[in-house]
């Protein structure tokens, strides 16, 4: 039994890796662009925006929450930077801290309510994501902003590293990613985040703030959201009021695919940047053979399912 539970860790851990390299020379020897520099570089760019979700995501799902809502909050933010920047003539950088402020909001409402109102996580953040879709559309008139400051678009530069064209918000990803890491593995709150997912119950008795650290990992999705909306614009120049429709789910598929339990306590952030690179990879390798957008979805959805089944799996060994 103990062998089993080692190899299906052992699994989680290297699995979602094996499956990056496995489908990279698949579609190496599928498309000889697949493995071109500026593939790679594209594939970056592509996965730069959930990327960053993914993280606050990772955090909330490591205390067995979920976060339904981030794309939609991301969406929202988008509007309210470029609205600010542009119509309300904020200087730039005051705009980007206030839509960070706003999407760090949302998150904190989210918390409250999952710790204060005790409510399922799925419910609360099934809500607010109908909330923020419905507020974006509100404050944009359903219209894409445009003719935005130049230190909106700025992370959408891009340089060559070692002859490789790196966007600035890429390097950005990376950071956060890293910054992620040793807070989670170095920290004593970021323990704690670890902490509660196994057992809140044991985590309160042990000296915990458990409702303190649900409510800080909420925020710091929301904070993320925030990020993502910035890396957004970067990317497409406009503020866009239909960002955000798939990326909650996208989110949630990079942390499955990254190792990270769907139950709680399990999990490495570095694992969802691996998820994410999975799902790019997938889309991008299938858009190179000329395979319909339809299938590409079915791919992921199978690819979730199998993720999942692993985590359970795991869980019984």
């Amino acid at each position: 039994m103990l062998g089993c539970a080692l190899r299906a860790r052992a699994l989680a851990t290297l699995g979602p890796l094996i499956a990056l390299l496995l489908a990279c020379v698949i579609f190496s020897v599928q498309s000889p662009r697949f493995l071109s520099i500026a593939n790679f570089a594209l594939i970056l760019q592509q996965v730069m925006v959930v990327g960053v979700l993914a993280i606050g995501q990772t955090v909330v799902i490591l205390t067995a929450g979920i976060d339904l809502s981030c794309g939609l909050v991301m969406a929202l933010g988008t509007v309210v930077l470029t609205r600010l920047a542009t119509i309300g003539g904020w200087p730039p950088a005051v705009a980007i801290g206030a839509a960070i402020a706003v999407t760090a909001g949302v998150g904190a409402i989210n918390g409250l309510l999952v710790t204060r109102l005790k409510l399922p996580p799925f419910i609360v953040t099934l809500g607010t994501m109908n909330v923020a879709f419905a507020a974006t559309q509100l404050l944009s008139h359903a219209q894409s902003i445009t003719d935005l400051p130049p230190l909106l678009t700025w992370l959408g530069r891009t340089d060559r590293v070692a002859g490789m064209p790196i966007t600035y918000g890429v390097v950005l990803m990376f950071a956060l990613y890293a910054l992620a890491w040793l807070w989670l593995r170095e920290t004593a709150s970021g323990r704690h985040v670890y902490a509660v997912g196994n057992h809140r119950e044991a985590a309160r008795l042990a000296g915990i703030p458990t409702e303190r650290v649900l409510l800080g990992v909420y925020v710091l999705a929301g904070v993320c959201a925030g990020l993502a909306a910035l890396l957004s614009v970067a990317r497409t120049g406009v503020g866009d009021p239909q960002a955000g429709q798939s990326e909650n789910l996208d989110t949630v598929t990079a942390v499955v695919l990254g190792g990270t339990s769907l139950f709680g306590g399990r999990g490495v952030v570095l694992g969802t940047f691996v998820g994410a690179l999975i799902v790019g990879v997938f889309r991008n390798g299938l858009t190179l053979m000329g395979v319909s957008s339809v299938y590409q979805i079915l791919v992921t959805g199978v690819l979730v399912i199998v993720a999942v089944a692993l985590d359970q799996w795991s869980r019984e060994a």
